[in-house]
């Protein structure tokens, strides 16, 4: 046994420090092919003048549909458990007014859903592309041909998925897409993508390469792709290209393919190569392949980033290898949105769109520097833990020498300060190190639009600081959940400096591509402003304060000599002149001989500080209004109540937790705290830490709740410090709700569901315990289109009925899945026996498949439109209903066997179905009692034998929702976690 322990000391040790580094191992390319032909194609001006020219074609439907393979999401599992760690460092940080887009055209319109918007900036040119097309266009917006099919350069062939990039280095411009089963690529053969001739490759792949990903390196054109996600750890999943013999159009170029050793994936992936950015290239070899790894997929324990290094021999390609990865620990993030599914973000309209989970946003943009490597990239996260609100994590890694191991140098979580997502991120760093990240954003109140912020180098790490910009406002909302797909930035060779976007919105009418231009690098010769109000700070404030500001010299020139002002709460302005000197792009603290009275406790006052410049070029950017408050000595309070949250089987042994917040001066410790529930006893507890001022903790009683009894809760928490001065924030109080979305009603006055009779369900249940009746054992099927009678049956009138069928199937009741709304049984009488029959429609826009029924009844008044409320009178029942096409081959009527779902222990599931005819990949989804997705995961079919285990060991216990099935067919099961 003491051997043992040793040993598995040893082991423990031996892992922990692999975190951060790299093995020396590597693994040996596992294919190698050779281009299936290299052909010449005219300039797209000379097939203009030719007549040969293709023009774009419209396709209006979903293309390309995302693939994945078993997603390894655990429900539950994983950190943060609640809002994004970096989060609350963007919200605090100081935000510099940026600058106006230089230039904003729309490079493409289409109905093809989505339109995976591409481009790059050359020294004279943009060139674009989308789904199966592509255009050009000179620096000024203006478009110098037609929009063009991809057939243009390879005839017949337009499946699509392009990537277009700009090799600098060659001064050539660069075009791919898919085809069936490999990589079509075309490189112009000069700087001219109109005028120049193009050379174009064909290389196969073993199976289709999804969503395929192109950078750039010194040896190689690197492309990762959605391939083989099952087996990406020891198949060929990213590939390398000859870069040298491609440019030059030799027919004898290769390909070479690796697996990525050690990878986790949660179904659908996309890893990305480093993409050399500027005028320098790196060194031969070690070419970095980059993916984040999330502890909430099975089999990651702790959120980290793999790099791989890829090394070629283009004279002997069997001896290229892949090094296993070097892990890099992060900061925890939640990149899981709705259990993986491409329903995630909701819009004022219409269904939720994908916020592109599980995906190194294009491009992973590598630059050299004189005495470091960068790179920068970014990937979307879950900012709340609700799964509606994205953010975007991003990272500048460094490298001190070629071939050391990558280190973070700055991570942040940008989040959208309006309160709206912010996703679909795509950004770049220019000569002088300035970040530019665009995205896009979307809300309940927000169209999908685009827009910009950044950083400059000298900044405060981890945070953007530069405020947000707009370059597409949106007027429409997407009508399907596909968004985008990709997105991207470059960098404009000319200067270095300024950066050009690409992104997809809609604003009435077909999605479109927008093009952004925008610059943070100085470009007016004088350009002085305020960035920040730095002294006083929030505290214990005096009537003789000094007041210090940043002063920023945003403009090309030194500056000196130049007035600086403030005035508080918009009374007198004091101004004193700057002496020294600001050179460009850099920032001096200037404090004030002149003090402000500050001195009354409790006040907060407005400090508006700027410069006066005579021959500043920007005056949009002199001034800046800052909030500072005199803070009281003594003011704690409870800010939140984080646990227990509204559900389903809450218990007598509930945790409380809480946030506090010092408001005061003083750091508080040795206060207590008491929390009462449901107006009964107080419980009050010492807390014993220390909370500083403007800071919050996070607190559990030790003393746990009784929230066992179904319906609502008040609990409020009250923080008791001695002397505290402000009493109007010490308290929070919120509702919790012990539901089973099985409202308690009376039905013993005949107002109940005493029958009901649908098809081939005739259910006589009288009044059902606690007015709610679990009947899913039973089915019907329902014919789609066609009116069906429902006759219900009870002993009293005024009973008003409504019913729904969820269409959806999330296990959530919503306005659009009523069938039967508020039709009145009896109207007018008082007891009897009284069976009437309602028709109820199934519509052609139906869905096919199994769906849960809830009838709901209420005595003399509407039924809610929360299908969970409690009413005073009234029952509630739910059952299953089939929904088919009747034509004798439907495969719903003709699927009759049971979905099957089995307990292994501890909550782990094992769903299985054996199919009658179907052998096609099916759809598994797991809903929560709130309509929550927590799972969805493609279930491929063995011989007609359909079987998944999923883990629910991390899952609140409670009532869930599964479905299996396409969407011509569907099978739902209700189940517990206990």
């Amino acid at each position: 046994m003491k051997y043992q322990f040793t040993l598995s000391i040893f082991l423990l040790m031996v892992s922990i420090s692999v975190i951060g580094q790299k093995s020396n191992e590597t693994l040996k390319a596992t294919s190698v092919v050779q281009t299936s032909y290299m052909l010449e194609v005219p300039s797209i001006a000379s097939q203009i003048a030719s007549g040969t020219f293709q023009e774009a074609m419209e396709i209006p439907q979903e293309v390309n549909p995302k693939r994945r393979d078993a997603n390894q999401a655990v429900p539950g599992k994983g950190l943060p458990a609640g809002p994004d760690p970096l989060w609350q460092q963007q919200s605090k940080s100081t935000m510099i007014k940026g600058k106006e887009p230089i230039l904003s055209f729309q490079a493409a319109a289409s109905s093809t859903i989505p339109t995976d918007p591409t481009g790059a900036v050359g020294p004279n040119h943009f060139m674009n592309s989308w789904n199966s097309s592509f255009r050009i266009w000179d620096k000024q917006g203006n478009s110098l041909i037609p929009a063009a099919s991809l057939g243009t350069i390879w005839p017949g062939q337009t499946l699509g998925d392009p990537i277009v990039m700009y090799d600098q280095i060659a001064d050539r411009f660069i075009i791919t897409q898919f085809y069936s089963n490999g990589f079509l690529f075309a490189i112009s053969q000069g700087p001219d993508p109109v005028n120049s001739g193009w050379y174009t490759y064909q290389f196969p792949t073993s199976t289709f390469p999804d969503y395929p990903k192109y950078s750039m390196w010194s040896d190689g054109y690197y492309i990762t792709s959605n391939k083989n996600s099952s087996s990406a750890g020891f198949s060929e999943v990213v590939y390398a290209l000859d870069r040298e013999k491609m440019i030059n159009g030799d027919a004898t170029a290769q390909m070479i393919g690796f697996p990525l050793p050690g990878i986790t994936t949660s179904g659908f992936y996309s890893p990305l190569g480093f993409n050399v950015t500027g005028p320098d290239m790196p060194p031969a070899g070690n070419a970095p392949i980059i993916y984040m790894q999330d502890d909430v997929w099975s089999g990651v324990s702790t959120d980290h980033l793999k790099i791989w290094n890829i090394n070629v021999d283009w004279d002997t390609p069997a001896n290229s290898s892949i090094s296993t990865a070097q892990s890099i620990t992060t900061t925890p993030f939640d990149g899981l949105f709705d259990g993986g599914s491409f329903s995630n973000l909701p819009q004022p309209s219409g269904p939720d769109i994908d916020a592109l989970q599980a995906t190194i946003m294009y491009m992973a943009q590598y630059r050299r520097f004189t005495d470091h490597n960068s790179v920068v990239f970014n990937f979307v996260v879950d900012l709340t833990g609700a799964d509606n609100k994205a953010g975007i994590r991003w990272y500048e890694l460094r490298q001190a020498n070629d071939g050391d191991d990558w280190a973070i140098y700055q991570e942040g979580t940008y989040a959208q300060p309006e309160g709206h997502s912010a996703f679909a991120g795509n950004m770049c760093m220019d000569s002088q190190g300035n970040i530019g990240l665009a995205y896009s954003v979307v809300s309940n109140s927000l169209y999908p639009s685009l827009r910009y912020t950044g950083r400059y180098a000298t900044d405060e790490l981890n945070v953007m600081t530069i405020a947000e910009e707009s370059y597409a406002e949106g007027s429409s909302s997407s009508p399907f959940n596909r968004y985008g797909d990709y997105s991207q930035m470059t960098i404009d060779p000319a200067d270095d400096k300024t950066f050009w976007s690409i992104g997809e919105y809609f604003n009435g009418g077909p999605r479109k591509n927008q093009v952004g231009v925008f610059k943070i690098a100085p470009d007016l010769a004088n350009d002085l402003g305020i960035i920040s109000v730095d002294e006083p700070q929030n505290g214990i404030l005096t009537g003789a304060e000094q007041i210090t500001v940043t002063v920023r010299n945003f403009g090309v020139d030194d500056q000196s000599n130049f007035p600086v002002t403030y005035q508080i709460n918009g009374g007198t302005v004091v101004s004193e002149n700057f002496t020294g000197t600001i050179s460009s792009n850099t920032d001096v603290q200037f404090t004030f001989s002149t003090t402000a009275d500050l001195s009354v406790p409790g006040e907060t006052y407005l400090i508006h500080a700027g410069t006066n410049l005579g021959t500043d070029l920007n005056p949009e950017n002199d001034t800046i209004t800052q909030a500072v408050t005199h803070l009281l000595n003594s003011d704690l309070g409870v800010t939140a109540v984080l646990s227990p949250e509204s559900g389903v089987y809450l218990s007598n042994e509930e945790t409380v937790g809480v946030t506090l917040y010092n408001y005061g001066a003083d750091a508080q410790s040795n206060f207590d705290i008491t929390f009462i529930l449901d107006d009964g006893t107080p419980v009050t507890e010492t807390v014993s830490g220390t909370v500083n001022s403007e800071s919050f903790m996070d607190y559990t009683f030790a003393t746990p709740a009784d929230f066992s009894v179904i319906g609502w809760h008040q609990l409020k928490v009250t923080t008791e410090l001695a002397g505290d001065q402000n009493m109007e924030n010490d308290t929070t109080s919120v509702f919790v709700i012990n539901s089973l979305c099985q409202p308690e009603i009376n039905c013993e006055q005949g107002v109940g569901i005493y029958s009901f009779e649908l098809g081939t369900i005739n259910n006589v249940s009288g009044c059902d315990p606690n007015g709610y009746g679990n009947y899913t054992n039973m089915s019907t099927n329902l014919l789609k289109p066609a009116p069906h009678d429902l006759t219900i049956g009870c002993e009293y009138g005024n009973t008003h009925v409504r019913v729904w069928i969820d269409y959806n199937d999330n296990f959530s009741f919503e306005d659009e899945d009523i069938v039967i709304d508020d039709y009145v049984i009896a109207e007018g009488q008082t007891s009897g026996n009284f069976t009437e029959t309602i028709l109820l429609p199934v519509t052609n826009n139906a869905t096919l498949g199994e769906h849960m029924l809830r009838v709901k009844t209420n005595y003399n008044n509407n039924v809610p439109d929360d299908p969970c409320e409690e009413t005073v009178f009234g029952e509630t029942e739910d059952y299953i209903v089939n929904i088919t096409l009747g034509t004798g081959t439907d495969i719903n009527s003709l699927e009759n066997n049971e979905l099957k779902l089995a307990n292994r222990g501890n909550n782990h599931f094992e769903v299985s179905y054996e199919s009658n005819y179907l052998d096609e990949t099916m759809i598994l989804t797991i809903h929560d009692i709130q309509g929550h997705t927590l799972i969805s995961n493609r279930v491929p079919g063995q011989g007609g034998s359909y079987s998944f285990d999923f883990d629910m060991s991390f899952a609140p216990k409670g009532v869930y929702l599964l479905r299996l099935g396409t969407e011509q067919f569907g099978k739902v099961k209700r189940f517990v976690v206990q």
